[in-house]
Parts: C-alpha cells; sequence; structure tokens
C-alpha cells in the first residue's frame, strides 16, 4: 500500500513539474508576443502565466515537502505546507490581475490596434500547451494537483477568449475588444482566487471541515453500545483532505478495559469512513467529577 502511494506522489510531483516547464516557457513566450502584438489580452495572460508558473513550482515544492512524516518539530506531519503554498501563489495571482485590469481599463478608455494576425497564431499555441499541460494533470487525486488543473484550465479557457477576438478583429477594426476580453479573464482569475483564499482561511481558522456533519457524528457515536455521552468533540482539517477528531467519551465505571478498547474501534472505525486520519479518545467514568476535564 505504501509502495502504492509512494508511486502516486512521485507520479503527482511528475505531473506538476511537466506542467511547470511547459508554462514557465510559454509565459517567456508569450511575454515578447504580447509586445510584439501590442496585444494587452496576450501581456495579461503571460502575467497570469508567470503566476501559474510560480503557484506551479510551489505546488511542485510542497507536494514534495508534504510526503514528509511527522517530526519533532510538525507533531501533526508536513501536510500544511501546502496552504502556504496556496496564499503565496493567490497573492501574487492578486498583484497580478490588479496591473492587468489598470492596464485594460486605460486601453478601453484610449484603445490601440493590435496584430490580430500575431494573436490568432498565440492563441493556437495558447490553447496546445496549456491544453497539454491541463490532461498531465487532469487524473491527480491530491488537492493540489486538482488546483493546478483548474489553473490550467482557466488558461485554456483564457486563449479560447483571446482566439475568438483575434478572428473578429482579422475581419472587423475593433481594438477595444482586445482590453475588453483581457478585462473578462481578469474578473474570472479574481472571483477564483477570492475562492480559493477563502477556503485556504477556513483551514487556517480551523473549521470543521466540508461535507462533514459533527451533530451527526456525535449521534453516532452516541449509538454505539457502552458509551454514555460524548464531551468536548473537536475536529479540524489539517489541508482539506486530512482531518483530525479529539473528544471525550463517557462510559460506566462498570465498564472494563475490553469494552472500552472495543468503544475505541468502533469509534474509529466510524471516523474512518469520514476521511478523520487521527483520532485522539479520552475515556471518563459518568460518576467522575467532570468539570476537570475543562
Amino acid at each position: 500500500m505504501s509502495g502504492h502511494h509512494h508511486d502516486h506522489h512521485h507520479h503527482a510531483s511528475r505531473n506538476i513539474l511537466t506542467a511547470l516547464i511547459l508554462n514557465l516557457a510559454f509565459a517567456l513566450i508569450e511575454l515578447f508576443g504580447g509586445f510584439y502584438t501590442n496585444s494587452v489580452a496576450i501581456l495579461s495572460d503571460a502575467l497570469h502565466d508567470f503566476g501559474d508558473s510560480l503557484s506551479l513550482g510551489v505546488a511542485w515544492y510542497l507536494q514534495n515537502i508534504s510526503r514528509r512524516p511527522r517530526d519533532h518539530l510538525y507533531s501533526y506531519g508536513y501536510k500544511r505546507f501546502s496552504l502556504l503554498g496556496a496564499l503565496a501563489v493567490s497573492s501574487v495571482l492578486l498583484v497580478g490581475v490588479v496591473i492587468v485590469v489598470r492596464e485594460s481599463i486605460g486601453r478601453i478608455l484610449h484603445p490601440q490596434a493590435a496584430d490580430a494576425r500575431g494573436m490568432l497564431l498565440f492563441a493556437v499555441l495558447g490553447v496546445i500547451v496549456n491544453g497539454y499541460a491541463a490532461l498531465r494533470v487532469r487524473t491527480g487525486h491530491s488537492l493540489n494537483e486538482r488546483a493546478v488543473y483548474l489553473h490550467l484550465i482557466e488558461d485554456v479557457l483564457g486563449w479560447l477568449a483571446v482566439f475568438i477576438s483575434s478572428v473578429v478583429m482579422l475581419f472587423v477594426h475593433l481594438p477595444i475588444l482586445d482590453p475588453l476580453i483581457s478585462l473578462a479573464i481578469s474578473l474570472f482569475i479574481l472571483f477564483n482566487v477570492v475562492k480559493n483564499l477563502k477556503s485556504v482561511f477556513k483551514i487556517l481558522l480551523m473549521e470543521v471541515p466540508q461535507n462533514l456533519d459533527v451533530s451527526e457524528l456525535e449521534l453516532s457515536i452516541r449509538g454505539i453500545r457502552g458509551v454514555g455521552d460524548v464531551e468536548d468533540l473537536h475536529v479540524f482539517t489539517l489541508d482539506g483532505e486530512n482531518h483530525v477528531l479529539t473528544m471525550q467519551v463517557l462510559v460506566s465505571e462498570k465498564s472494563g478495559f475490553a469494552a472500552m478498547q472495543k468503544i475505541k474501534r468502533e469509534i474509529r472505525q466510524l471516523a474512518g469512513a469520514r476521511g478523520i486520519l487521527h483520532t485522539t479518545i479520552e475515556f471518563c467514568c459518568a460518576t467522575e467529577d467532570r468539570h476537570q476535564h475543562h
């Protein structure tokens, strides 16, 4: 099992690295192309692609770090490092979006002609390169790979928009179309960045994991034979995938060691079925002074 898991991690890491190299090479071509064709849409995408390359680099680096087992420095392991990556990447993208929006609004007020043929060429190249990179990470299971996949799909959409506008501009003189599309792409990216940041902050602020109903979990645990009550139940997620649960279980004084072990096993089963990998259970007798635990 661990061998398979290791292979998956290695595969994920390799996929992200491939996407990173493709993206970085393409961002450099784009930067040149944006100036060459005088297209703010291509320049905005170049900036976005540099942000992407940075995020792919961070994702790749953190995919490797998050595999580290727990140690004396991080007793829960290194899974949370991926959140730092998401924060850094989102901040870079936010700055990029602000710059592009400012430039686009300037161009809408004072339109400049862009080279539609050059734009068309870059758009075709963009759809191919980003499409291939997206296909490489599409099969990924980790949150990291899913985030990278969404990012790349966003790029493909951006290039499709550039493609459409350049085809229109080959036949109609509409210089305002380029900054308008650029603005639309930027706002779309902004919407996704904000959504991502919200998820990251919820995890950092230890929100109960999404898709986990705490009251339903408590009810299931109370239904286990021998459990008198459940108190002080806390659940949070390390990275959106790996959850942690702690609780205090009240049992009757007559419960023996074997009965408690059985209760523990059943609780762990319930927790495991809900994606909780790390469970800490404290037992106390119903007649004990319960306040000493608070």
